[in-house]
C-alpha cells in the first residue's frame, strides 16, 4: 500500500479482535517510529509497549474507561523526553518540541499500523498520573498519547473532512 492510499484508509478503531498482532509486524511499527523525524533529532520521546490484562485494564481505567484499550493486544504509551529536548533547546525543547516529537512518533505508529491491516485509536483522554504509576515510566518521562493496536473488529464509515479552502491560507 502506498503512503497515499495509507492516508485515505485509516480511520480510527475502537473495536479489536482477539488476534495477537505478528511479532514482525510490531517490530516494523516500532522501527518505523525509530525514523520519525524529532526536533534537532533529540528523539525526545520514550515508548511503553503494553500487553498484560492486568496493566491494559488499568490503562482502560485511566483513560475513564475507554473499553477499546483492554481490547487490543498492545498498547504503546508514548512518553515526552523533556530533559533530552531541553539539553540543546532549553525551555522551548522542554515545553513544546518534545511534546512534538512524541506525538510524530506516534502518528508513525498509526500510519504504519494502518499499512500493515492493522487498526488504532490515538488517545490522549486520560489522566496522566495515574498511566504514568501504570507504566511505571521513569521520573522524566511525561505521558503524551496511547495507541492501542490491533486487527479491527468493525469498519468505521468515512467521515467528513473540512475542505482545503477552509483549512489552507495562502500567504504571498
Amino acid at each position: 500500500m502506498d503512503v497515499f492510499e495509507v492516508f485515505s484508509s485509516r480511520h480510527s478503531i475502537r473495536a479489536f479482535t482477539d488476534q495477537p498482532i505478528p511479532g514482525e509486524d510490531l517490530e516494523k511499527i516500532l522501527e518505523s517510529v525509530n525514523r520519525a523525524p524529532s526536533a534537532g533529532n533529540r528523539q525526545a520521546f520514550d515508548i511503553y509497549q503494553v500487553t498484560g490484562a492486568e496493566y491494559k485494564q488499568a490503562l482502560k481505567t485511566a483513560a475513564y474507561d475507554q473499553e477499546f484499550l483492554y481490547q487490543a493486544p498492545v498498547v504503546l504509551v508514548f512518553c515526552a523526553t523533556p530533559a533530552r529536548s531541553a539539553e540543546r533547546y532549553g525551555e522551548r525543547g522542554e515545553t513544546l518540541y518534545c511534546i512534538q516529537d512524541a506525538t510524530i512518533a506516534c502518528t508513525y505508529a498509526m500510519l504504519a499500523a494502518s499499512a500493515l491491516g492493522l487498526g488504532s485509536v490515538w488517545v490522549g483522554a486520560f489522566n496522566e498520573q495515574a498511566v504514568a504509576e501504570v507504566i511505571h515510566a521513569d521520573s522524566g518521562h511525561r505521558p503524551i498519547a496511547m495507541l492501542p493496536i490491533g486487527y479491527p473488529n468493525e469498519t468505521p464509515r468515512n467521515r467528513p473532512r473540512r475542505s482545503l479552502s477552509e483549512i489552507v491560507h495562502p500567504v504571498g
